[in-house]
């Protein structure tokens, strides 16, 4: 993905959590298969289909959900975004965070599994110090008039 960085797999978190599902951990499949029914409505409309199957039932092929959120976003933030969307809002903001979560459809299995950073790197000047006359600074509170 463009731009993509300050990469956090998840991998590790979501290899413990099926270690303890599938032994004789703590974890049972009413704690790991608990997707939120917005969430499953997301995977099921919004969300990418992955080559990967359900480590829990095996029946499902998973899909991906991509969640943004950032301060730049506004209304947008929380919202899920397809990969291209992604791509486009890349291009248009300076930095928001995306969250992809994994969503068994049949038996609701999910887990964040990446987030990661995208935009154009230029950050926002909102709540940064702007130097403003001799050596004063001052806090900025939304964009800078023009």
């Amino acid at each position: 993905m463009w731009s993509q960085r300050a990469v956090v797999d998840y991998g590790l978190a979501r290899r413990a959590t099926l270690t303890s599902l599938l032994g004789s951990g703590p974890i049972t499949r009413e704690d790991a298969c608990d997707a939120h029914p917005y969430l499953l409505r997301a995977a099921r409309h919004h969300g990418e289909a992955s080559t990967s199957e359900c480590p829990v039932c095996r029946d499902e092929q998973l899909r991906l959900v991509h969640y943004v959120y950032g301060d730049e976003l506004g209304a947008y933030e929380g919202r899920v975004k397809a990969p291209a969307e992604l791509a486009e809002m890349a291009h248009e903001h300076g930095e928001f965070r995306v969250y992809v979560v994994e969503v068994c459809l049949g038996c609701a299995w999910n887990h964040l599994v990446q987030s990661f950073v995208l935009g154009t790197g230029a950050g926002s000047d909102v709540g940064r110090p702007v130097r403003r006359g001799a050596g004063r600074r001052e806090r900025t509170t939304g964009p800078a008039p023009r």
